[in-house]
């Protein structure tokens, strides 16, 4: 799975601008600043994403994920 392929599978819930993905193979590292972090604990962040990537993990297509998670302020 490319880079790409996985912030395409992200924009479902969040921006274009807020996303960034780096990796390859099925490691990468994943940056977003999104406002709908606010008030989130940390693992509730990471729910979020993970919940765009469930098949992929699942399949083994994605097999690690590193997350820098904030928001906009």
């Amino acid at each position: 799975m490319s880079p790409q392929q996985v912030k395409e599978l992200l924009l479902v819930k969040f921006e274009e601008k807020d996303v960034q993905v780096d990796g390859e193979g099925a490691k990468f590292h994943v940056t977003i600043k999104s406002d709908l972090f606010k008030g989130l604990m940390p693992v509730k962040r990471q729910q979020l994403v993970y919940g765009c990537l469930t098949d992929q993990i699942a399949s083994g297509e994605v097999h690690a994920v590193t997350m820098s998670l904030s928001t906009h302020s």
